[in-house]
């Protein structure tokens, strides 16, 4: 596959997570994208963990669907499910076109809201932008399928040197 570019995916913190051992959780969350899948590491007892963990996707073009999973980790038996979210890369690759035609170079731009509703994991309405090479999304995300919890995350689509 030809690399147009690098997705980075930046894990920044949990919220409000759900307890799973006696009196909190060690969470750890499993980022998938395509075919590829990314960890973090294990935060223990903690409910409000962070992370500050990226990591990086080659990509032809910022397409897909990112999926989170949170996890508790227990050392004697399977990790527990602690919820999941997902988060659709279709506004950012709408926002790479945009930036695209109109030429931008390094001013910080807002370029597409993207309005939190039922069909996402959107806690409330967020923005793409561009600054300095990059079109970033910073999205707050309510887990599914679990009592409580959030994720904030950021997602930054960086175009190879030369890509159109």
């Amino acid at each position: 596959m030809e690399e147009r570019g690098r997705l980075k995916v930046l894990v920044a913190r949990g919220g409000n997570l759900a307890i799973r051992d006696f009196t909190s959780s060690d969470p750890y969350v499993v980022v998938r994208l395509a075919d590829a899948t990314a960890k973090t590491k294990v935060i223990n007892s903690c409910l409000n963990p962070v992370w500050n963990e990226e990591m990086t996707f080659s990509m032809k073009e910022p397409v897909g669907v990112i999926k989170f999973e949170v996890f508790d980790w227990d050392r004697f038996k399977y990790d527990d499910k602690m919820g999941h979210a997902f988060l659709d890369l279709q506004p950012v690759a709408a926002a790479t076109k945009l930036r695209r035609a109109l030429r931008l170079t390094t001013r910080e731009t807002k370029l597409r809201k993207v309005a939190a509703d039922a069909d996402n994991c959107l806690l409330s309405d967020t923005y793409v932008t561009y600054a300095d090479g990059e079109v970033a999304l910073d999205a707050s995300l309510r887990l599914r399928d679990v009592e409580s919890g959030e994720l904030f995350v950021t997602v930054k689509w960086i175009e190879a040197e030369g890509a159109k």
